[in-house]
């Protein structure tokens, strides 16, 4: 990419919720000679952003301030500006296809922290071609959904190679522990927009586990009991007993583009699964139809009405003190694709600050790791729409140094 584009990061955004933390990150944490700066619609609140962030670390350089309305020929002028955009302007399905087609068409890399699948799969197959043959890396999912999957699941099917000398058969994970202070306004709002704004059929097809895979699924795909599947529940060796995971379809279609991106390293006949840590089997059972029940009820508009009406406003959510015990654990299983009891156990565990602020970390590390190791990138991913597993091993590292705990075991028998 051109060196000599005025800027390395611009944050789309800042003022929103997570928009912040992310901006707090880059100050605080990434090198001090970056050329940066913060776009939005309001000068004044974003150039209040910039005065809370110069009180973080009075010693680094300002950002500049780039006022931008959401339309074709602004965001244009902005990409065409920067090497990244880092995007925190949610819900992304209804303000933010404009940012993608942008970045697309000039080659300028991209992340945000949707977890909005059915318009992933909508960016996928207007975009895709698009990025990569610009040289675009366009990453979505780079928060609490899918980042923690994904690289989990990356640094088991790493372990399996090197350890075991072969692919990944299966990968079953689980959300172990998930202790958080609430849903910010954008989650929420962006749950009930999506079921408004997408048919059914749209919705349908975003959610089976390779809607967003570039090759067709194995056609031996590991088969689950007739009870696991009418009761919810199951239990799996080194895992406990598992339910539904509410982010389940998120996860795996986001591992799935992940493993069809790089099946050299995954291999031919990979499958994830992703599913929720419960106590016991009768708390699985009640859980299971409750998410079902409740699934159902959003499907109501006077239901969507009411809970418009209590949740968090977009741009707010629980502050910073409370989320200060948010913690989440990842945990999976690996079986190697070939006959041997040996398989690997894999754990992703980070605490001290809320789930928010460790997305505004996952959004701008994922960004470092862009800028530092671009052409690395677009050698594994081949480039365009792809995901944070193909950041590889130097992601990682990053989450290392910030907290992020990521720790892999072969087990004999």
């Amino acid at each position: 990419m051109e060196s000599s584009r005025e800027f390395d990061i611009v944050v789309l955004g800042p003022t929103g919720y997570t928009g912040k933390y992310c901006a707090e990150h880059i100050v605080t944490h990434l090198p001090t000679n970056l050329k940066w700066a913060l776009a939005g619609r309001s000068y004044k609140k974003i150039q209040g952003v910039a005065q809370e962030l110069k009180e973080l670390n009075a010693d680094r350089s300002e950002p500049d301030i780039i006022t931008i309305q959401l339309n074709k020929e602004e965001l244009r002028s902005l990409a065409e500006r920067t090497k990244l955009i880092i995007n925190c302007v949610g819900p992304y399905h209804i303000y933010s296809t404009p940012v993608v087609e942008a970045c697309a068409n000039a080659g300028t890399h991209y992340v945000d922290a949707t977890g909005e699948t059915p318009w992933v799969k909508q960016t996928v197959d207007e975009y895709h071609e698009t990025a990569k043959s610009n040289g675009a890396i366009i990453i979505h999912c780079v928060g609490i959904e899918s980042t923690p999957a994904d690289m989990l699941a990356y640094a088991l099917v790493k372990e399996v190679r090197e350890k075991l000398s072969c692919p990944t058969r299966e990968i079953t994970g689980s959300i172990y522990e998930f202790k958080s202070s609430g849903a910010s306004g954008g989650t929420l709002s962006s749950i009930l927009t999506c079921i408004e704004d997408f048919s059914g059929k749209h919705l349908l097809e975003s959610t089976r586990p390779f809607s967003l895979a570039v090759s067709p699924a194995p056609k031996d795909i590991p088969s689950e009991s007739i009870m696991a599947k009418v009761l919810g529940v199951r239990a799996v060796r080194d895992l406990g007993t598992l339910a539904k995971s509410p982010t389940d379809f998120c996860d795996m279609t986001i591992v799935h583009r992940s493993s069809t991106l790089m099946p050299e390293l995954y291999g031919p006949r990979f499958y994830f699964r992703q599913f929720l840590n419960v106590r016991n089997s009768f708390i699985g059972i009640l859980w299971n139809y409750a998410f079902i029940l409740g699934t159902a009820l959003l499907l109501l508009a006077p239901v969507r009405w009411l809970v418009k009406k209590i949740i968090y406003a977009p741009g707010s959510g629980p502050t910073t003190e409370s989320g200060r015990d948010d913690r989440c654990e990842y945990r999976a299983i690996a079986t190697p694709d070939r006959d041997t009891p040996k398989r690997v156990f894999g754990k992703l565990v980070y605490e001290g600050s809320s789930m928010y602020h460790f997305t505004g970390v996952l959004m701008a590390e994922a960004a470092m790791v862009i800028l530092e190791n671009e052409q690395k990138v677009k050698k594994v991913s081949r480039g365009g729409i792809v995901t944070p597993a193909t950041l590889g091993q130097e992601y990682l590292d990053r989450l290392e140094k910030i907290g992020c705990r990521v720790q892999t075991q072969l087990l004999e028998n």
